[in-house]
């Protein structure tokens, strides 16, 4: 949801100044239609269980309210709330402001994932425009019966399976801010994923879009997007997995063998 909309649901208020309070200052990204982009600084005060998606919600219900955000479920599940914070990705609602250190914190929308729409949200059609083809299940229902038991191979699945899309693995990516049409890591895992899932009946064709310059080959193996991926997915993994298969699947191709690859 997007905090300009909609309205917090939590009955917690803004933190009084007082015994185990103290005040940060808040340099928080500002870029409106028709304005420059530019930050600004709100004082608030802070408790020691104060976020910074608690700072920014608190501006925007007692500073500014045309603070725009998104946010959803407070506890890492939705990946609404990721921006960068002092200039590192993170998810606002489990980022402590204490934690962090300093008496000033600066706030920006995530980059790389597409052009910013009101102060710290960003479009993110671009990167799903990437993801979607993959075809990644979002949802499965339940295939097991009484007794029965999960396909062979389904338990390796389960990293790529906590993907919250956030985008925070696309802001840090040296190569999704230079390259508009690299795949970039969260539809490349989603691509593994489908891959080696012995469900799915087109992983030819998700090896096909992976398996392009601007696919597993652009990658150039930072490994930025697992260090900081909040869910502990590890993309850059998913994406050594396909170049391994990639090679295989060409190296196959060439000897007239098959070309799938699970």
């Amino acid at each position: 949801m997007t905090e300009q909309a909609t309205t917090d649901q939590r009955s917690a208020g803004q933190a009084q100044p007082g015994a185990g309070t103290r005040t940060v200052t808040f340099h928080v990204s500002r870029s409106k239609r028709g304005e420059d982009p530019h930050r600004q600084s709100f004082e608030v005060p802070v408790e020691a269980r104060t976020t910074v998606l608690d700072a920014m919600i608190s501006i925007r219900r007692h500073q500014d309210p045309t603070l725009t955000l998104r946010h959803s479920c407070f506890h890492a599940s939705c990946g609404t709330c990721a921006m960068r914070i002092n200039g590192r990705e993170g998810l606002a609602c489990v980022t402590n402001v204490e934690e962090l250190g300093g008496d000033t914190v600066t706030v920006d929308p995530i980059a790389n994932a597409g052009a910013v729409i009101s102060d710290l949200v960003s479009d993110m059609s671009a990167m799903f425009g990437h993801y979607a083809p993959m075809e990644r299940p979002l949802v499965r229902p339940s295939e097991l019966g009484p007794g029965s038991r999960p396909a062979e191979g389904v338990a390796e699945l389960e990293r790529f399976e906590d993907c919250i899309e956030c985008g925070i693995c696309v802001s840090v990516c040296p190569i999704s801010a230079t390259d508009a049409r690299y795949l970039g890591p969260a539809a490349l895992a989603a691509a593994w994923r489908v891959v080696v899932d012995p469900r799915t009946a087109d992983a030819e064709r998700a090896m096909a879009l992976a398996d392009v310059d601007h696919g597993i080959w652009r990658c150039h193996t930072a490994f930025e997007c697992t260090e900081a991926c909040p869910s502990n997915v590890d993309p850059a993994g998913a994406i050594m997995n396909l170049r391994r298969a990639a090679t295989r699947r060409r190296l196959r191709g060439l000897l007239g063998g098959s070309r799938s690859e699970r």
